[in-house]
This record gives structure tokens, C-alpha cells and sequence, in this order.
């Protein structure tokens, strides 16, 4: 059996499980199917990986034309290399743990059927976005994808809070969405061809203007989807959702789906530094703004998220300055630890009742499990050695100073310099808001009216965070220690440095009032910060009042225009109707009259025609 047959299996067997499962959940085992099916895709994502690992310089593609189309052919098929298989691998790991998770966490809930489901055909899609051959494949994941993130946003449904933040991420991703599909048709049309290895190769024949066209019509796809500023707003809100929804799609998948696609397109992206310039100040203030967000959430959830968007914002700025292998390192290492985090989040609900940071508290002794995998997370999440967020936050300094001091990048030393201080602020920022979260969840006094009615998860909950936990931890050592990672002392030590000076203030402001949340110090700045800067109300006074306005003049044009032109050929039928009733009177005279008059006029017509 070939790598390319291996990969596509990979993709098919949680796609089996979401087709029987849909139809069929309620009557065979839902999470039989689900848990098989994913199982079966991370054995066979580590089997293909295994393959890539052992020659990495070699790469599998198997494609065969689905349908002539006139013009451009559309192929189905795979392809495998090193960055494909090991981001396979991480997608289907990330799914078995959440799928695992979720049969304790929604054992009660009679949606899980549907849900299990769902999470299945969202796998499925992620894995075309990273194994596909083909950029409308490609592009088939991307939007399948956004159709399950969806409809497990709005998993609860009935609840309004839900329902809206379901429409809000579906029409904020929609929006960058049209950009990415049309970079897709620039770049096909312009290589003569959708498939990825023919449109990179023909990526030094094309024109700049097309590829940078091309590449700043993907980067809005891709900020859409990744949540970056200025379409970042939908994310925090669709903590809305389940735990382990959040966990896979906006931590460790969906999210990192346009980090992929720049690293799996990234010549071409070279090739238009203007893009990448873009892109880095997009990452710029994404990280810094949603670190200060974080830093002052009152949702534990909602700091998870905007941790997300300003971790996310370090890859897309690692790639802007050409730190590719960095990138997809913090690609792997986020993945895990943000995984760990979002569902320990959910073990932190699920016995407590709140996700409310001011009903928290005093956690770590009845929750030891969540306590000690949850630290970790969060000492990944920091920075802290010796777990894996420490090698990549230490790379990613590495390769920014690097770049600032002349080194070669795409990007100009003026934005490395950018780049680098945002990373080091962010750093600082990060060390503060992860202290914050942890303390008022795990220590001080209970604070809450909730308490736990159990003293830890269940099993089949905790089994999850301690699997993650582990390349949280070790990841460092072991998949990322490659050369480029490997920790540079001063960056290194400087890296520790503005974390440990966050971690202190953050534990002095709290250890002076145990029961009052740190980030009261912060005064009004508070209120700013946990706006993310009001862009919620910015885009309710000039997006959404615009919008508003534009739809009540269609609908002013729809009543007056259009209504009434209905209504008018309504009326004017009807009268024209009851003209032709007045010859359809039932008295035979009248016919008779009628007859003859047309004889008549025959007659006559033809002695003046003749």
C-alpha cells in the first residue's frame, strides 16, 4: 500500500464515521463510531508521518483528473512531505483526545449523536486542507470546515448567546473567505494549474503584481479564519460553544488552518514581500492587542481565546520575517498545549458550573489532576522551560533578532524590529495574564456560590489532558529540537526573562489581595483592555450601522418598487380579466350577434382585399 493510499484512508475514516453517524448515530453506538474512525486516522496520519520523517527530502503525490472542466482541470489526490505529515498527525491526535473527552463531557446531552458527528466530518475536512494535492480541494476542507464550526458553535442552539456567536464566526469567516478563494483562482490561472507542486514551481515565471494579487487576497482568507485583527472579534465570542469544541476548532485546527496554508504556500508568499509585510503588522497588533484582552477577561474561557489569537499571531509574524520551521513548530507546541488548556477549561465548568473567573477559586486540592496538567499547559503557554512553548518562544526571538540585525528575511529590518518587540511585549504580557488565570482558578479561597459535586473528572476526561500534557512538556526535547530550535542563550535567557518578570507582577498584585482579581490595578485601562480596544463597537457603529442602513433601503425599495410593481400587474390582470368576462356572459344571443359580426367583418375584408 502506497503513502498516497495511507493518506487518503486517513482522510476517509473519519469521513465513514461522520456519514454513518449522521443517519445512524441514534441507533448504533455514536461514540464507537466516532472514537474508531478517528483512531483510525491518527494511526494511519503517524504511519504516513513515519514514511515523511524517514526521508525529508522526499515527497509523495498521487492525483488523477475528477472532471475536465474546458480550461483548468480539477484533481483529486494527496500530498505528503514532512510539513504535511507531521501537521496530520497533530490534527488527528488533537481530534482523538477531544473526541474522547466529549463522550464524558456530553454524556447526558441527547445531541451528542449529531455532535460526535460533526466533530468526525470536521476532522475529515481539516485533513483535506493539509493533505490535498489540489487548491480547490484544498479550498472544499477550508469551507466544510467552517460549516461544522458552525453548527457546533450553535451546538446549543436554543441558547441566544449561542445561536449569535454561530452566525457571527460563519459571516466574519465568510467575509475573508471570498478573498481566499478568489487568491486561489489568481494563482491557478496565472500557473496554468490548481495543483500545489505545479503552481510552486511555476511561482518564479510568474508576474509580481499577480503573486502579490494572489498572496494579499489569501492573507484575508487566512486572518478571517485565523482571527486576526481586524476580523479577530468572532473567536472570543465563540467560546459560546462546548469546551472541546473549542479545544479542536479554535485552538488547535480551524484556527491554525491559515498558518498552514502560508507555510505550505510560502514561496510564493517570498515572492511578495509587500504580503508578508502586511501580514506581519496584522500579527503585530493582533498579539499585542489580544494579549492585553487576555490579560484582563473575566471569562476563563475568553482568556483562552485571546491567548489563542495572539499565539496564532506569532506564527503568521515568524513567517512574515521567513521563519518557517519556527512557525510550524509553534504550530505542533500550540496545538497541544492550547488543546490541554481549552479542556481542562471544560473540566473546570463541568464541576464547578461557571467559567467565571470570579467564581473560581481555591481549585488545586479537589482538582488535583486538572491542577497539575492545566499548570503545564500554562507553563507552555508562558514560556517557562523546560516545556515545549519555551524552545519555540526562544526560536522565534532568535530568528526575529536575527532578522532585525540584517539577517535575510523577505521583510525589511524596520518590520523585523517590529516584529521582535511585539514578541518580546507579548512575552511579558503572556507570563502576566497566564498567572492571573491560573491563581484566581486554582488558588485563594472558593469565591464561588458553585462548588465541585465531585473531586475530579471522570477518567475518561482526565485520560485526555494527561495524553496532551505530555508533548506540552516534552515536546521541546524530542519532535522540536531541531537545529533551528535548539535555544540560543541570550535569547533564551531573555525570553525567561520578560515572562518571569510578568509571572512576579502578576502574583504580587494578586498575593496583596488574594479575593480581588489583579487586574483591577489596571483602573479604566481595564475596561479598554477588556474591550479589546471597543473594536466591538467600532465595527456596531460603522459595520453594522452601515449594513443596517443599506438594508432598509432595499427594504424601502422591495415595498415601494417592486412591491408595487407586483401589485400593479396583479391589479391590471385582474381588470383586463374583467373586461375579457363581459364576452363570457352564458347568453346565446350575444354569441350568436358575436358570430355573425365576425362574418361580416371577413366578408368585408376580403371585397376591400380584393
Amino acid at each position: 500500500m502506497t503513502v498516497g493510499t495511507l493518506a487518503a484512508l486517513a482522510v476517509l475514516a473519519p469521513f465513514a464515521a461522520a456519514a454513518l453517524g449522521l443517519p445512524l448515530g441514534r441507533v448504533l453506538s455514536a461514540s464507537a463510531l466516532a472514537l474508531s474512525g478517528t483512531f483510525l486516522a491518527a494511526a494511519l496520519g503517524i504511519l504516513v508521518a513515519s514514511f515523511a520523517a524517514a526521508a525529508p527530502a522526499r515527497v509523495w503525490e498521487t492525483a488523477a483528473v475528477l472532471t475536465p472542466t474546458g480550461t483548468i482541470p480539477v484533481t483529486l489526490g494527496v500530498l505528503v512531505d514532512g510539513l504535511s505529515g507531521t501537521v496530520a498527525v497533530m490534527v488527528a491526535l488533537v481530534a482523538l483526545a477531544v473526541q474522547m473527552y466529549s463522550v464524558g463531557y456530553l454524556r447526558h446531552d441527547p445531541r451528542y449523536p449529531s455532535y460526535a458527528a460533526l466533530v468526525s466530518l470536521f476532522t475529515a475536512a481539516m485533513l483535506t486542507v493539509v493533505l490535498a494535492a489540489d487548491l480547490l480541494v484544498v479550498y472544499a476542507g477550508w469551507e466544510v470546515m467552517g460549516i461544522c464550526s458552525y453548527l457546533l458553535i450553535g451546538h446549543r442552539w436554543e441558547r441566544q448567546a449561542n445561536s449569535a456567536a454561530a452566525v457571527k464566526s460563519f459571516l466574519m469567516t465568510r467575509f475573508g473567505d471570498v478573498g481566499f478563494l478568489f487568491g486561489i483562482f489568481v494563482l491557478g490561472v496565472a500557473a496554468g494549474s490548481f495543483r500545489i507542486s505545479d503552481v510552486l514551481a511555476a511561482v518564479p515565471e510568474l508576474p509580481a503584481g499577480t503573486l502579490l494579487a494572489a498572496t494579499l487576497l489569501l492573507v484575508a482568507g487566512v486572518v478571517g479564519r485565523s482571527a486576526q485583527f481586524p476580523l479577530h472579534t468572532w473567536l472570543p465570542d465563540a467560546m459560546a460553544g462546548p469546551a472541546p469544541v473549542s479545544a479542536l476548532i479554535h485552538a488547535a485546527t480551524m484556527v491554525a488552518a491559515g498558518v498552514y496554508v502560508v507555510a505550505r504556500l510560502f514561496p510564493a508568499f517570498e515572492a511578495a514581500p509587500v504580503s508578508l509585510n502586511v501580514l506581519a503588522v496584522l500579527a503585530v497588533v493582533s498579539m499585542v492587542g489580544a494579549a492585553l484582552a487576555a490579560l484582563t477577561a473575566g471569562d476563563l474561557k475568553r482568556v483562552l481565546a485571546y491567548s489563542t489569537i495572539s499565539q496564532v499571531s506569532l506564527m503568521f509574524a515568524a513567517l512574515a520575517i521567513g521563519a518557517r520551521v519556527p512557525a510550524v513548530g509553534h504550530l505542533l507546541s500550540h496545538a497541544a498545549f492550547k488543546a490541554l488548556l481549552f479542556l481542562c477549561a471544560g473540566a473546570v465548568i463541568m464541576m464547578v458550573g461557571s467559567s467565571l473567573l470570579t467564581d473560581l477559586g481555591g481549585l488545586r486540592e479537589v482538582m488535583p489532576v486538572t491542577f497539575v496538567t492545566m499548570t503545564i499547559g500554562f507553563a507552555a503557554l508562558a514560556g517557562l522551560p523546560p516545556t515545549s512553548g519555551f524552545f519555540i518562544k526562544d526560536a522565534l526571538v532568535t530568528a526575529a533578532e536575527q532578522a532585525a540585525r540584517g539577517g535575510p528575511a523577505p521583510v525589511g529590518a524596520a518590520t523585523a524590529v517590529l516584529v521582535l518587540g511585539a514578541l518580546l511585549l507579548t512575552g511579558l504580557l503572556t507570563g502576566a495574564y497566564v498567572t492571573r488565570a491560573w491563581l484566581l482558578t486554582f488558588f485563594g479561597p472558593p469565591r464561588a456560590r458553585f462548588q465541585p459535586v465531585h473531586p475530579e473528572a471522570p477518567p475518561v476526561m482526565t485520560l485526555p489532558l494527561l495524553a496532551l500534557a505530555v508533548p506540552a512538556l516534552l515536546l521541546g526535547f524530542g519532535g522540536l529540537n531541531w537545529e533551528t530550535l535548539r535555544p540560543q542563550r541570550d535569547s533564551a535567557l531573555l525570553s525567561v526573562l520578560l515572562a518571569g518578570i510578568g509571572v512576579v507582577a502578576a502574583y504580587a498584585g494578586w498575593r496583596a489581595d488574594p479575593v480581588r482579581d489583579p487586574a483591577v490595578a489596571l483602573g479604566r485601562l481595564r475596561g479598554l483592555f477588556a474591550t479589546a480596544l471597543h473594536t466591538n463597537d467600532l465595527y456596531e457603529r460603522t459595520v453594522a450601522r452601515a449594513v443596517r442602513r443599506l438594508a432598509t433601503v432595499v427594504a424601502g425599495v422591495d415595498d415601494r418598487v417592486v412591491g408595487r410593481a407586483v401589485t400593479g400587474v396583479g391589479r391590471g390582470a385582474r381588470r383586463l380579466g374583467g373586461v375579457i368576462r363581459l364576452t363570457q356572459n352564458g347568453n346565446p344571443q350575444f354569441y350568436l350577434t358575436g358570430l355573425l359580426a365576425g362574418v361580416l367583418l371577413l366578408a368585408v375584408g376580403v371585397v376591400l382585399l380584393t
